[in-house]
């Protein structure tokens, strides 16, 4: 399975590849290939399990979802200074 983590992670602009360079950052290249291919293993038990087929996120996948996180914890930042949608306030 480790074989295949590495041809994955040296395919250009998959998601699989960004990860791996994020997580090779931070663990070291031979603990992010094996965290890759669990990850893997994650992926194709559930295409089996549920009969899909395998749909690629792409390379910014992440960075996508991270910045979606941040506008949602601020737009509830905002509300909760403005006083918007606190228990016991009616709105007219």
């Amino acid at each position: 399975m480790t074989e295949c983590a590495w041809c994955a992670t040296r395919t250009k602009g998959t998601y699989f590849s960004e990860r791996y360079k994020r997580l090779a950052a931070r663990r070291g290249k031979k603990r992010a290939l094996v965290a890759i291919a669990a990850e893997m293993l994650k992926v194709i038990y559930h295409m089996i399990k549920d009969g899909t087929a395998y749909q690629e996120l792409g390379p910014d996948y992440m960075d996508d979802k991270r910045k979606q996180a941040q506008i949602k914890y601020y737009q509830d930042q905002i509300k909760k200074l403005t006083g918007e949608d606190s228990p016991g306030k009616e709105s007219a």
